[in-house]
């Protein structure tokens, strides 16, 4: 990934929260047919060795990536928040010499490591439950793995294989107009709020957030 230093995110908090809100990453890996990408929910752990963390999730057992994606390649964990397009109108330097130009505001987070295979159905049982747990938590009426027959959960989790990615790199990047001056940040955020795509508000409060942070150019 192209990273100019000024776009660049490296405070582990700010790169867990991305991963831990837009969890379905797209996995890029290197097989036999060549490179596949595949979109998967993922979940980031510690690495107990002190390593930028492990991401973990599981494949349909008929999906080749668990069997033929290459040990001695990394996987590469494409993370995307919110991004929209930047209008020059969004800047108010354009009333001086209209010297500006459309661009596209993003936010993503990079992680890689060797992908290795977990077939173990106690691993899976416990993972499938905690991966369930996260995102029906918030549910009035969440459901649960136990909801389900056991004979039944048994049969599902047969078909499928879990991954691990014990994590070599995460990187970040926040493009979110810090190259531009004030006047024309505060623009871009006004022009985003203004806006009626989601993805536009949520770009607008990335920005809010680096400002604040104190982060900004």
């Amino acid at each position: 990934m192209y990273l100019p230093k000024h776009f660049e995110e490296t405070r582990p908090e700010v790169l867990h929260e991305l991963v831990r809100a837009q969890p379905l990453a797209l996995l890029i890996t290197l097989g036999e047919r060549g490179l596949d990408a595949n979109p998967i929910p993922l979940i980031l752990d510690a690495d107990p060795a002190g390593g930028p963390g492990i991401l973990r999730g599981h494949v349909a057992r008929a999906n080749p990536v668990w069997r033929e994606a290459r040990g001695d390649v990394e996987a590469l964990a494409v993370f995307q928040g919110p991004q929209a397009y930047i209008s020059p109108s969004f800047y108010p330097s354009k009333a001086d010499g209209g010297k500006v130009v459309p661009t596209w505001n993003y936010v993503t987070v990079h992680g890689r490591g060797s992908l290795r295979a977990v077939d173990d159905a106690d691993w899976l049982r416990a993972f499938v439950t905690r991966l369930t747990e996260r995102h029906e938590g918030p549910r009035a009426a969440p459901w649960a793995v136990s909801d389900a027959p056991d004979d039944y959960i048994a049969t599902m989790l047969r078909a499928i294989v879990g991954i691990e990615i014990v994590l070599t790199s995460l990187v970040g990047k926040w493009k979110v107009s810090q190259n531009r001056p004030a006047a024309d940040r505060a623009g871009v955020v006004r022009g985003l709020e203004d806006d009626a795509t989601r993805d536009a508000h949520a770009q607008a409060a990335a920005m809010a957030a680096l400002v604040a942070s104190g982060a900004s150019a």
